[in-house]
């Protein structure tokens, strides 16, 4: 009895501190990230101490893309022709994000989203922590980038 109380309180303790995900929240997902880590089901992390890629998100009345883009020194940015078409869907109290191309479709859903940290978790349970992210400008002598 004892066991099942305990059992419950942290099931109850676990969902009430999940994030609500609201519609005017998505907007926060507009910009460039970073991969911070990655956490995997069960509960082994990699962590990123460099990326050579950020994740651009562009959306705009739930509907966007995502584009892989690459940080150059002058502060601006080099992206590839490929990208995925998102839309985000609410659906039970959850938020997803879900990813079109050509050639799949899956989706994620977002765990947390603040100004500066996202994350998201897809169907295999991994979780994927971003931080916002932007130009890093180490020409110039230090001139501000655009």
């Amino acid at each position: 009895m004892k066991n099942t109380f305990i059992v419950l309180f942290c099931s109850l303790l676990f969902v009430s501190c999940k994030q609500e995900i609201k519609p005017a929240d998505i907007a926060k997902l507009n910009g460039y990230w970073e991969i911070e880590k990655v956490v995997f089901e069960k509960g082994e992390e990699k962590e990123y101490k460099m990326n050579e890629t950020f994740d651009f998100f562009q959306i705009k009345n739930n509907k966007g893309v995502r584009t892989k883009v690459m940080p150059q020194f002058d502060g601006t940015f080099l992206t590839t022709d490929t990208f995925e078409n998102v839309s985000v869907r609410f659906a039970e109290g959850h938020t997803f994000l879900d990813y079109k191309t050509k050639y799949a479709k899956w989706s994620e859903e977002i765990i947390s989203l603040s100004d500066d940290k996202l994350v998201v978790k897809n169907p295999q349970k991994i979780e994927y922590h971003y931080k916002k992210a932007g130009p890093v400008n180490l020409l110039n002598d230090g001139e501000k980038t655009k």
